[in-house]
């Protein structure tokens, strides 16, 4: 366990899924955000284990993709094109569950996106979206599953967070703002529901080989070219690794644990500081910087 960055332990996941007895409903892992990346990555790895898995994105040639992975990993896969954003998302989720007989025992939040440059001059509903994907529909999905996960006392819910989250991001201010509150918000249920044996756990990773840096631009910022980029693949391996050992928090990589305690021990003040100074250097023609990007 050397590479989990440990906040303390929950109760361990319950036996292997299997047919609920009670309902008849086949429990299943539900990863969003799952047509590319770390979500994708997650699938397959809970797929080695001979879970059914349920992959949710909006673009169906990445679900498509996402679902021969599975396959290929010895799972079963059911997919389904979805807006996040959309105020009914959740409760369209659980009404497909409940038409295949499944049930969501483990749920992953991997959707989110981030924008780099100044708040000021970046389109305001396009950093609202931020708060509308990363936070609210993360939320909205944990509220409408974790309840049932409690009340069988098994499962729970993975969410991905990013060693962003340990600290303010001037330049970045609204994707740092959304991974602060995943972090919290998923250390606060971690301890509400471990007595029932249901996990949160926050994956919360540096800078990871996908096309999320490229889209939001983030790539363009000296602090992410500074930290080395894992591989979605190592990431998933440890959020899972971590999420059935109970764990409330996983950082994986050395270089995302020290970033993490460096931005706990150094005065908050010097952090923002000192990531607004790195997060505004870059090659873009505009000093302000631009992007989008789904991870």
């Amino acid at each position: 366990m050397a590479e989990q960055f440990d906040e303390g332990r929950a109760a361990v996941l319950g036996p292997e899924l299997s047919e609920n007895r009670e309902t008849g409903l086949r429990p299943v892992v539900v990863v969003l955000g799952a047509s590319r990346g770390i979500g994708r990555a997650i699938a397959s790895v809970a797929a080695r284990e001979g879970n059914i898995v349920v992959l949710l994105a909006r673009s169906s040639e990445g679900l498509a993709a996402a679902a021969a992975d599975v396959k290929q990993a010895g799972g079963e896969a059911f997919t389904i094109e979805l807006d996040l954003t959309a105020s009914d998302a959740s409760a369209r989720l659980e009404s497909f569950l409940e038409a295949n007989g499944l049930i969501c025992d483990v749920l992953v939040n991997s959707a989110g996106y981030g924008l780099r440059g100044a708040a000021t001059s970046l389109p305001a509903d396009d950093q609202l979206g931020i708060i509308d994907l990363n936070i609210r529909a993360l939320a909205d999905m944990t509220l409408r599953f974790l309840p049932g996960m409690v009340a069988r006392r098994c499962g729970g819910v993975l969410n991905l967070g990013s060693v962003a989250g340990f600290t303010p991001g001037p330049y970045m201010a609204f994707y740092y703002a959304s991974k602060s509150f995943v972090r919290s918000f998923s250390a606060s249920l971690h301890e509400e529901v471990r007595r029932f044996g249901v996990t949160v756990t926050c994956v919360a990773p540096g800078p990871v080989s996908t096309d999320f840096l490229e889209k939001s631009g983030a790539d363009r910022a000296a602090l992410f070219k500074v930290l080395p980029k894992l591989k979605a693949d190592y990431v998933a391996e440890q959020a899972w690794r971590g999420f059935k050992s109970g764990r409330s928090l996983v950082v994986p990589g050395f270089s995302a644990k020290l970033t993490a305690f460096i931005a706990r021990v150094l005065p908050s003040a010097a952090a923002r500081r000192l990531i607004g100074l790195v997060q505004r250097r870059s090659k873009d023609p505009s000093p302000h910087g631009s992007g989008t990007g789904i991870k």
